[in-house]
């Protein structure tokens, strides 16, 4: 069913980093429609850690964002002239929030045109939501909010040059709450936030580096931390370890230069349509990615058993456990239903209450089972 045509606008600020931006984004294309109001293009986050100043249009192909969901929704790329100035309402959504609450929250558009929403993470609920919304969001996500023309297009050639090589399995990695800790990165934290870390630092005798300068840091961000004395392992055991400034020209990776976004939308890409996906641990980009491979049909993601693996290593430093064909069979019984295999989204944890409840739902964007696939993965 067409969206009706609406005089009422809302205006969103997108928070966060890539993935989180873009499921953002989505939960704002569903909230509009549930509200009846024009959606105008997102602004997009550019006071979080990596300070991208890309614009939407940088990062998205903004016509056929606007053109693939005009039938559910109406966007427009900047308000009218007219209302440009008028005072706009200001409105946090509560998270996790359900259908019954957006009929309550469209009656401000009764007393106001325009709405500005500060934030667009985690906006709406992951389960109970009517089968058109959750279709909505998979819809915007997965043929909808596509890449701009240059990151799409160097995307692909990323691609040719893997899979001219052979099969490939892509390998993301990521900092912990102790690696933030330890390098220092506090931008976009809150003070309380930036002192506990520090004092995590303080604490840890073994970290020698206790005062850094976190702007210092920054600039070197996005490398490898050590280089690599700290993959010489991993690359004896996989001599054709690559990363895309391996397989790009630096011709064709300086047009990203200093937008980090948009290199993690290349990394993206090649996660996506890699033939194995193995996380590190489960983050936006993480979460996005599976969530995105089972959509087009339960492509393999390993996602590790990291307090088992953990077991593991402790018994290897201890002597007790031997590299060699015991190692390998036991982390492969470990892994064998843990490879993205068709399974409906978990619910809360057991014993959890109110609104953490919700919180630690799976992500509807982690795995869209059943509302948006089918066992085969056909949709």
């Amino acid at each position: 069913m067409a969206p009706k045509e609406s005089d009422r606008y809302m205006t969103v600020r997108s928070n966060g980093g890539l993935n989180q931006m873009r499921t953002g984004i989505c939960d704002m294309v569903a909230v509009a429609r549930l509200v009846n109001a024009t959606l105008v293009i997102p602004q997009l986050d550019k006071r979080s850690f990596w300070q991208d100043t890309s614009t939407f249009m940088d990062i998205f192909n903004e016509p056929r964002f606007i053109k693939a969901l005009e039938g559910d929704v109406s966007i427009v790329s900047d308000l009218p002239q007219s209302l440009q100035s008028v005072p706009r309402a200001r409105k946090h959504f509560t998270s996790w929030s359900g259908a019954s609450y957006y009929d309550e929250v469209k009656q401000l558009w009764k007393d106001h045109q325009v709405v500005h929403i500060p934030k667009s993470d985690s906006r709406l609920a992951n389960n109970g939501l009517p089968i058109d919304i959750q279709r909505l969001r998979c819809r915007c996500l997965y043929q909808a909010l596509r890449f701009s023309d240059p990151i799409e297009n160097l995307g692909k050639k990323l691609l040719e040059r893997l899979r001219s090589r052979g099969k490939f399995i892509a390998l993301h990695l990521r900092y912990e709450k102790d690696m933030l800790a330890f390098t220092g990165c506090t931008y976009d934290l809150s003070e309380s936030e930036a002192d506990e870390l520090r004092i995590m630092r303080e604490k840890t005798s073994h970290w020698k580096l206790k005062d850094i300068n976190s702007t210092e840091q920054r600039s070197g961000a996005g490398e490898i931390y050590g280089g690599d004395k700290y993959i010489s392992k991993l690359r004896s055991y996989f001599p054709n370890l690559v990363r895309k400034e391996m397989l790009a020209t630096k011709e064709e990776l300086d047009k990203f230069n200093d937008h980090a976004s948009q290199v993690a939308a290349l990394d993206y890409i090649v996660s996506v349509e890699s033939d194995v996906f193995v996380p590190s641990h489960s983050g936006n980009m993480a979460r996005a990615v599976e969530g995105h491979r089972r959509f087009l049909g339960h492509r393999k993601t390993v996602t590790p058993d990291r307090r088992g693996l953990v077991e593991l290593f402790d018994l290897l430093l201890k002597g007790e456990l031997m590299e060699g064909p015991k190692l390998s069979s036991l982390v492969t019984e470990m892994h064998k239903k843990r490879q993205g295999d068709p399974r409906k989204r978990y619910g809360s944890l057991p014993g959890s209450k109110g609104r953490e409840r919700l919180r630690t739902e799976e992500s509807f964007y982690e795995n869209p089972f059943p509302e948006c696939i089918c066992l085969t993965g056909k949709h």
